[in-house]
């Protein structure tokens, strides 16, 4: 069970300074509480038996026991703790955080390469208050969707009595020319179990915007490529978009889809316009730009991650004939970003992580696609014909 308290932080860093910044970062939130400091990740270790914290920010790059050493300890142990990474921007750091991902972390920080003391605390606080909130909230929605589903469990056959489907009004029977993803927090472990589903000969070009920093979309690139069908590459600017490729938008910058010299091909725009709903990536961005070139020919995608980037894009999208599709609560990390699109009405399939390659096929195979409600407990809540209704959050 959850408790209802304040969330218990362990700092992990072998420097004094961030120790202190994280510290007093940290303190300064009203419902956390700093139960300890570790200079390596042996201390951290003996620590968490002793301190019993709820989350670590744990740095990456440590003498004796370095962090990925520490997650993959925390991983064998099969330990629930939370964890949010310091990582460095360099491209070892970029490979070592998308292994830190992996390992379970729950999200990372790039640490701030220059600047006073007092700068840099404003950067560290800036990217950390969020994320530990997020992670709260996350650990409620945990806890009650374990309850549901431990309830659901016992009473199985009650709730299939109970629950009543219909199908929504028009099936999508069109076929999508492109895939346009949004995700966030979660989104590099949710990437690696989701695109490896989709083949090889998909036959269209997936467009993502995943928030990340500069660097690390290239070692998220890297990682993801070593394990799809798809090639997947961080876009370059003006390069034409082509079937069955998978192109990450660079971190720090936007990126939209334009029409090429010949005015039929679709060519990649980056460029470095302001950030949009604090997010640079933007989905939003992405998003809108999918929605003027590829009227009643997209898939829009909505995954795990804080805050509401993309909902607006996908609602242009939606209005010009695209099919909608949003990860289900009990799969998501943080579950943000797909909440609003689904809440507004806009969303045609909800899914969980393992079914989101399936649906996704299907709108690019021209089969029609047909979403379900559930008359339990959200009358307007759809899921996939693949779910069951046990599954029903």
């Amino acid at each position: 069970m959850v408790s209802s308290g304040k969330t218990k932080v362990l700092v992990v860093d072998d420097t004094v300074l961030y120790r202190k910044i994280v510290s007093d970062v940290l303190a300064e939130l009203p419902d956390v509480e700093v139960v300890g400091t570790a200079h390596n990740g042996k201390a951290a270790l003996t620590k968490i038996k002793i301190l019993k914290p709820d989350l670590l920010t744990l740095d990456i790059e440590m003498p004796e026991m370095n962090g990925l050493q520490v997650l993959e300890q925390l991983h064998r142990q099969k330990s629930e703790l939370g964890v949010i990474m310091l990582s460095t921007l360099t491209q070892e750091g970029g490979a070592m955080t998308m292994r830190a991902l992996e390992l379970g972390a729950f999200d990372f920080i790039s640490k701030p390469q220059s600047g006073t003391m007092a700068e840099n605390k404003t950067a560290v606080k800036k990217a950390l208050a969020p994320m530990v909130r997020a992670f709260a909230r996350s650990r409620v929605l945990r806890g009650i969707l374990g309850r549901r589903q431990a309830t659901a469990t016992r009473g199985a056959s009650s709730l299939t009595r109970k629950t009543a489907f219909r199908k929504t009004t028009g099936a999508y029977s069109g076929k999508s020319s492109i895939v346009a993803i949004g995700i966030s927090t979660g989104g590099p472990n949710a990437l690696a179990r989701m695109l490896p589903m989709l083949p090889a000969d998909l036959g269209v070009p997936v467009i993502i915007v995943q928030h990340m920093p500069p660097v690390f979309t290239n070692s998220l690139a890297r990682s993801l490529d070593a394990k799809c069908g798809l090639k997947v590459k961080e876009a370059e600017n003006g390069e034409p978009i082509v079937p069955s490729t998978a192109y990450i938008a660079p971190g720090g910058k936007q990126m939209k889809i334009i029409a090429g010299a010949d005015g039929k091909q679709r060519v990649i725009k980056v460029t470095d316009d302001p950030p949009e709903n604090s997010c640079k990536p933007s989905a939003d961005y992405l998003f809108r730009s999918v929605a003027d070139h590829y009227l009643g020919r997209a898939t829009g995608v909505i995954m795990t991650g804080m805050g509401s980037d993309g909902s607006a894009g996908l609602k242009l999208m939606k209005e010009n004939g695209a099919f909608i599709i949003a990860q289900d609560a009990s799969t998501c990390v943080v579950f943000g970003m797909p909440k609003e699109p689904i809440e507004a009405g806009i969303v045609d399939v909800v899914a969980p992580l393992d079914k989101i390659a399936g649906e996704i096929v299907k709108t690019v195979n021209k089969t029609a696609v047909t979403g379900y409600r559930s008359n339990l407990h959200n009358p307007n809540r759809l899921i996939t014909a693949a779910q069951s209704p046990e599954k029903i959050r």
